[in-house]
Parts: structure tokens; sequence; C-alpha cells
């Protein structure tokens, strides 16, 4: 089991996996930066001076002029601006993977043309139509 262990450990896969883990954590970092320092301000001024932070509901009958001072009374609270932060945090992650796998899939997938039996996408050099097996001009 140990020796499992140790071709586990060093193999690429698990080198990938840690290089990924490290990036991702990283670009996290970058992204939540973008939206609370450059993203949310701007939204937050249009819709009058709201800091999205800020935005909760105190389930006490206390009133808290903040977040911060509700939190440091031990007050309970729904903390609805930290989660529409979180959501635009997962919707700008969700659109850079997208355009990111999408680009990536343009660059290393093989150019394709059209059967003109058939009309399935075919690999430029093929000779025949896996689809149909018509024989293609070359």
């Amino acid at each position: 089991m140990l020796d499992n262990f140790k071709k586990f450990i060093v193999s690429s896969n698990v080198l990938d996996w840690a290089i990924g883990i490290v990036v991702g954590t990283a670009f996290g970092k970058i992204v939540y930066s973008f939206i609370n320092d450059i993203v949310m301000p701007p939204i937050g001024l249009l819709l009058g001076k709201v800091d999205f932070r800020d935005l909760f509901i105190n389930l006490t009958h206390t009133h808290y002029a903040s977040l911060p001072q509700a939190r440091q009374a031990g007050a309970p609270t729904i903390n609805y601006g930290i989660f529409l932060s979180t959501i635009v945090d997962f919707l700008v992650v969700a659109f850079v993977v997208y355009i990111t796998v999408t680009q990536m899939t343009k660059w290393y997938s093989e150019p394709t043309k059209e059967c003109p039996y058939c009309t399935s996408q075919i690999p430029v050099r093929a000779v025949r139509c896996p689809k149909c097996t018509s024989r293609l001009d070359v």
C-alpha cells in the first residue's frame, strides 16, 4: 500500500492537481478583489451609494448601523449583501472559465470541414467520412 501511495504522489497527475489548486487559490483572491474593489463600488453608487457588504437583515429588535456593529454585538443577521457579492464572484469565475475553455478548445481542436454527402463535421485531412463512409475527393 505504501508503494502505491509513493507512485501516486510522484505521478504527474498529482503535480498537475497541486499546481491547479495553488493557481486556483491565487486566481480566487484576484477575482474576490476584482469584485469587491472594482465591480461592486460602481454598482453600489448606481443604487444610491450602497455598500453591498453592509446589507443585512437584523433578526433582533435592536438597531445596528452596520454589519460589523451587529456582529460585534453578537446579533443574529441575514447577510444578503455578502451573499449577492458571492453570487457575482461565482458568475465572474464561471464566465472566465467558460472563455478559457472555449479558447483552449479552439486552439487545440483539429480543423474540420463538412462532408458534402451527409453534412457532418469531419477532420480536414479525412479522405473518407466516418459517418456515411463516402469517399471524399482529396
